[in-house]
């Protein structure tokens, strides 16, 4: 649901509800920078870490198709944004609707995740 305004400056209703368009750059961009950060925060307390790194070397992977890379890449960026619906500082509860919508995003485009993504993710779970 959207109000808009009428030539009287007045708001209207429409009717429709806007959202703002996705924007992968900027969802990117917010990933890229904050990723890392809180994977090494918080590697240890995450179940699904090894899902969730899978998921960034798939992402960011030059081979993988736009319309994945959008799904994932908006996964991640839930993931490192500080906001979400369920605040990650609750014990037990704080990451699983990061859990869940990452799920969700990997149910839609698991064949993209190759078996080099997987090791990868191993690799660097190691080092973390």
């Amino acid at each position: 649901m959207r109000f808009g305004r009428t030539s009287a400056g007045s708001k209207a209703w429409s009717g429709k509800a806007r959202r703002p368009a996705p924007n992968l750059a900027e969802d990117e961009r917010v990933v890229r920078t904050g990723f890392w950060i809180k994977v090494k925060r918080q590697a240890a307390a995450l179940p699904f870490a090894e899902d969730l790194l899978s998921a960034y070397y798939c992402a960011f992977d030059r081979e993988t198709p736009l319309q994945v890379r959008a799904v994932l890449v908006g996964a991640l960026a839930y993931f490192v944004l500080p906001f979400d619906g369920i605040p990650d500082m609750l014990p037990l509860l704080g990451f699983t609707d990061d859990a869940a919508v990452l799920a969700t995003a990997m149910k839609l485009v698991i064949d993209n995740i190759r078996p080099e993504h997987r090791d990868a993710a191993r690799r660097k779970l190691e080092d973390i």
